[in-house]
């Protein structure tokens, strides 16, 4: 007898030639007493056993069939097809009689009798053998789950971090037992947190591992690095080569400084974070690959300033690419403008959460990992406690503008009021709006080439004894070159470029420019003497 090993929708025979002997296998898993032949469900074979009305004579069986070859080549004579519901399930396979006589009608008759009352009892042992090893798998299955959750939530934060005039919430929910996603904050030097937010492709077992070892090395580098994009740049380095086929991780790293809002990311490939302002809901632009994609890749840096009252959303794809009933997606613009109400902290993500699961409707099968983490800085966040170490260099403002033509305009006026307590001169404060306008100008047309979605950073600082305004682009066109003193007789003549009276405008309008570059970004510093103090930094007053 053989049986049909149903995952493969094939005959597994084991063959015996003496007369007078029935020869039977177990489903999918055949002995060792007898030459196995198989009967694939396309082998012409396997149909016409099928339909066949009773034991069949392969001695005068005409077709043209591999399996009936080697059947043939086993010393199989007669074959009884065992069906049962319409589906053949096995066969009895019987070699030439010892008598070297053929099988009578009564022979025949028998043996189709059998196959008929063998034929359900057959069916039921498969099918409480197929269950019997299902339940096994599924159990082997569970146990790795169980495994794989409990360590995956040993790399979850336990606790969320209690920062001074910060409200921080988090939520996270697998689309499974053991889902893909991340969040995890560190403390860093200087009282600096570093955020972490992740997706790691596919979801269980494998993408927990690769979850954990990313968590892993994220919290190890971030002790060595002070950027977030050499962060990223160094955990890709080390996951290229220990990633699965087709798998990559999509990451956010922040570093937060709590005492001034400052927020530094580098973004890799990851979704955007929201910034809910007076103003509107913004995102934080920063690009950059998945993270174990392609060796070598660097990652672009920004930075931005949490104000008094403002939110952070940090978020994966689980949210906005959910499904309703009718197939549309949740979506960006959806999400933006649940962020602009009024909700904050924990009751914010619980709102985010109520207003997609009545959108989903309550039928909904959760299609993906969701990861939330808020940042929401007191509307009455005192100003930062001078120390020994942080009053060298005091912050009066930080702010991003968009690569589009003419917001060096709104730069210029928004330096002007942060430097309005500083005691400048009207004609100063005119000297620095001019250099300030060039510089944001040039940054805008060269290090953004005019595109609004690479941005350029401001930073407004003073030790109270000099003020520096550092203008910070991505170089798209490369480092800025020296400044060639403009001839105004030469550029007539064509020997001078038309263009280069910018720098040479700038220099003049404040007492020191400086020009830097690092990790992809190039910086422009104006430096501007308060009364009484030289460029330097020196003080006058005796």
């Amino acid at each position: 007898m053989s049986a049909l090993a149903r995952p493969f929708r094939r005959l597994r025979v084991r063959t015996e030639p003496d007369a007078g002997r029935v020869a039977a296998s177990a489903p999918a898993r055949p002995t060792d007493d007898g030459p196995v032949v198989d009967i694939p469900e396309t082998d012409p074979l396997f149909a016409y056993l099928q339909a066949a009305p009773g034991p069949v004579d392969l001695g005068r069986l005409e077709l043209s069939s591999v399996a009936l070859d080697e059947l043939r080549g086993a010393g199989v004579a007669l074959v009884v097809p065992l069906v049962s519901q319409g589906e053949l399930i096995g066969t009895l396979n019987l070699g030439p009689r010892l008598s070297e006589q053929d099988y009578s009608t009564d022979d025949r008759r028998l043996l189709a009798t059998l196959a008929a009352q063998a034929a359900p009892a057959i069916r039921v042992a498969q099918l409480v053998r197929e269950q019997a090893a299902e339940a096994v798998e599924r159990e082997r299955i569970q146990q790795e789950l169980r495994v794989a959750q409990l360590i995956q939530q040993q790399f979850l934060p336990r606790e969320l971090p209690k920062l001074p005039e910060w409200q921080v919430a988090a939520y996270y929910g697998p689309a499974r037992v053991v889902g893909g996603d991340f969040y995890d904050f560190m403390e860093l030097d200087d009282g600096r947190i570093g955020i972490a937010v992740g997706d790691v492709t596919d979801k269980g077992v494998p993408a927990a591992l690769v979850m954990a070892r990313t968590h892993s090395i994220l919290r190890a580098e971030a002790q060595r690095f002070d950027s977030p994009a050499a962060i990223l740049a160094r955990a890709n380095e080390l996951l290229v080569p220990e990633m699965p086929d087709r798998m990559f991780v999509t990451c956010l790293f922040a570093v937060l400084e709590p005492a001034t809002g400052r927020l530094v990311l580098a973004n890799a490939g990851h979704n955007l974070p929201y910034i809910r302002t007076a103003d509107g809901v913004v995102e934080l632009r920063a690009t950059g690959l998945p993270l174990g994609l392609l060796p070598g890749m660097t990652y672009e840096e920004v930075e931005g300033r949490i104000g008094p009252g403002q939110d952070v959303l940090l978020y994966s794809d689980g949210l906005v690419e959910a499904h309703s009933p009718e197939r549309e997606m949740y979506g960006f613009p959806r999400l933006q403008a649940a962020m602009a109400g009024e909700a904050t902290g924990q009751d914010l993500l619980d709102g985010l959460l109520d207003g997609l699961h009545a959108f989903t409707g309550s039928g909904w099968e959760q299609e993906d990992d969701i990861t939330l983490v808020t940042l929401r800085r007191s509307a009455q966040a005192e100003a930062p406690v001078l120390t020994a170490s942080s009053i060298a260099e005091r912050e009066l403002d930080a702010f991003t503008v968009e690569g589009t033509e003419g917001n060096e305009r709104a730069a210029m006026r928004r330096v002007a009021e942060a430097v309005a307590g500083l005691g400048l001169t009207p004609e100063g404060v005119e000297r620095l709006k001019t250099g300030v306008a060039e510089t944001v100008m040039n940054a805008i047309e060269y290090g953004s080439q005019n595109d609004p979605t690479v941005p350029v950073d401001v930073r407004v600082t003073t030790d109270d004894r000099v003020l520096r305004i550092r203008v910070t682009d991505r170089a798209r066109s490369g480092p800025i070159p020296d400044v060639e003193p403009p001839d105004l007789t030469a550029k007539l003549e064509g020997r001078q470029k038309p263009r280069g009276w910018g720098l040479f405008l700038i220099k003049h309008m404040v007492d020191q420019l400086d020009v830097s570059s690092a990790d992809g970004l190039q910086t422009v510093t104006l430096t501007v003497a308060l009364p009484g103090a030289t460029p330097g930094g020196a003080s006058d007053a005796q």
